[in-house]
């Protein structure tokens, strides 16, 4: 089977949910009559990943300023039992195309948020979304950790999808957790723009013979309000500088990384490939030894088979 797949980098309407949908509608809107099928987002694109904010947080104390801008924060971030999602999955139904984008999750049960990403088809609507299980470093200020449940992966007309966010593909057992599920499309939406990143994203489609899609956000000091660039006095004019990519099964670049401005990336995608790869190695086959090791993952779910 052959896709066509596009990468957006491009930046959020940061702190704004109402204007970031609507930009999240214009792009898909804009890409789909070029006949992607999969369209993916950048971490966190809605409503912005907050680079820069300590959120008035030190060891041992918080801010009133802080905790006004998290409530701030929270108040924009993306409802799974609202019409925020609803919104997507009939903008995917309109356009035919599949999404995947990356969120700032909120529950009306507690104040917590949850980086997140959420799958969508269009015809069979909301999938599932995952949740970042371990954020990196001060991100765990402003998001939760998900547990095994949120390690979802889904069969669907266009191959099987998984992925993790970010700093989760460092993990070993985590990335394994989705081969063992037979991901096909392993995509990666992140924050990280370091030309690292790329080895990275090269190393998980040797390992796990898949394609990968690496999607980050492009970002300016000056692309956020007026009100919050204070919090970023000290940084540099270019706040994430993108790094966008699609690995082969092989570990080759087929498009990006795209660098220092805003876009697509985007590429045809052969999905037999996948099997040629297995010849030389198979990570849940001829290379997985299971008469030595055993990997347990607590409350993941089955590969979910999309609905007809």
């Amino acid at each position: 089977m052959k896709l066509k797949v596009c990468l957006i980098q491009d930046h959020p309407i940061f702190f704004d949910k109402e204007k970031t949908l609507q930009k999240v509608e214009k792009l898909c809107t804009q890409n789909a009559k070029e006949g992607y099928q999969l369209i993916v987002f950048p971490e966190s694109f809605i409503p912005g990943y907050p680079r820069g904010f300590g959120f008035g947080a030190r060891i041992g104390s918080r801010s009133e300023e802080g905790r006004a801008l998290y409530a701030e924060y929270h108040k924009h971030s993306f409802d799974l039992d609202s019409e925020d999602l609803q919104r997507l999955v009939k903008l995917s139904k309109k356009l035919g195309t599949y999404l995947v984008i990356g969120v700032t999750e909120k529950s009306k049960l507690h104040g917590s948020l949850f980086c997140s990403m959420i799958y969508i088809s269009p015809s069979a609507g909301f999938l599932g979304v995952h949740r970042k299980i371990k954020p990196t470093g001060t991100e765990r200020l402003v998001w939760a950790e998900a547990d095994g449940k949120y390690l979802v992966s889904f069969d669907t007309k266009i191959g099987k999808l998984g992925g993790l966010i970010c700093w989760e593909n460092y993990m070993p057992m985590a990335r394994m957790s989705m081969y063992n599920q037979g991901v096909e499309i392993y995509i990666a939406p992140t924050a990280d723009a370091r030309e690292n990143w790329t080895s990275t994203m090269k190393h998980i489609g040797l390992e796990g013979r898949c394609f990968v899609l690496g999607c980050n956000q492009y970002f300016t000091k000056s692309m956020y309000p007026e009100s919050l660039q204070k919090e970023l006095k000290d940084d540099p004019e270019t706040i994430c500088a993108g790094g966008s990519v699609i690995v082969s099964p092989m570990g080759e670049i087929l498009a990006g990384p795209l660098f220092g401005e805003a876009g697509k990336v985007c590429a045809e995608i052969d999905l037999g490939e996948i099997l040629k790869s297995k010849l030389d190695f198979d990570p849940i086959g001829h290379y997985s030894r299971p008469d030595i090791f055993e990997l347990i993952v607590k409350e993941q779910p089955s590969i979910s088979k999309e609905s007809q």
